[in-house]
């Protein structure tokens, strides 16, 4: 009976670490940064929210689940009608519209620093969504990766938070891939 009780309480412990939908998030999560395309960085940034969104529900992350939703729906937006033409009209109102409910779900799913974290990190994954040149994404989604972290170390989702410490590795790597190379100057030489 003892080691049934320990399997139990060790399901028990382990279970919300055990969730396919925080596995998936932190992988897609970590593989949208590192896409070379804008199209591609959405595509993987609307299904990394779609998870963590199904994970935040399982952990009580009410202002997480509200805030991953409206990426889905901006991510996708973004994704199919951000410079095509005869759309871009609503896609601004569109996007206004869903910060604003970001800012009402905010309100009322309000959980402190934790749902705090989780607006701004909306509200800048917003502005990157909007934005169409892939590095001024990245820093974008750079700043939102970090509100994201202090969420989910807030929340205790081990997936989240290990999802946003490679999403902001990854995104690092691909800013710094993209910086001008230096030029190189022969050792020895003094410059004036």
């Amino acid at each position: 009976m003892i080691a049934a009780d320990t399997v139990l309480t060790w399901y028990d412990l382990a279970g919300t670490h055990l969730d396919i939908f925080g596995s998936l998030g932190l992988t897609l999560g970590f593989i949208a940064g590192l896409m070379p395309r804008r199209a591609w960085m959405l595509g993987g940034s609307a299904a990394c929210a779609a998870c963590f969104g199904a994970h935040y529900l399982t952990l009580g992350a009410l202002t997480g689940t509200a805030m991953c939703a409206i990426s889905v729906v901006q991510s996708l937006v973004s994704l199919t009608c951000l410079g095509a033409p005869n759309r871009n009209g609503w896609v601004h109102p569109l996007f206004a519209a869903t910060t604003l409910i970001a800012a009402w779900l905010t309100i009322t799913t309000w959980n402190g620093t934790p749902s705090a974290c989780a607006a701004l990190g909306a509200l800048l994954a917003t502005a990157a969504r909007l934005n169409a040149a892939p590095q001024t994404m990245r820093l974008l989604f750079l700043g939102a990766s970090l509100c994201w972290a202090g969420h989910n170390l807030l929340v205790g989702s081990v997936f989240g938070l290990t999802c946003d410490l490679l999403t902001i590795l990854g995104l690092g790597i691909a800013l710094w891939r993209a910086l001008p190379p230096r030029p190189v100057t022969a050792p020895g030489y003094l410059q004036a």
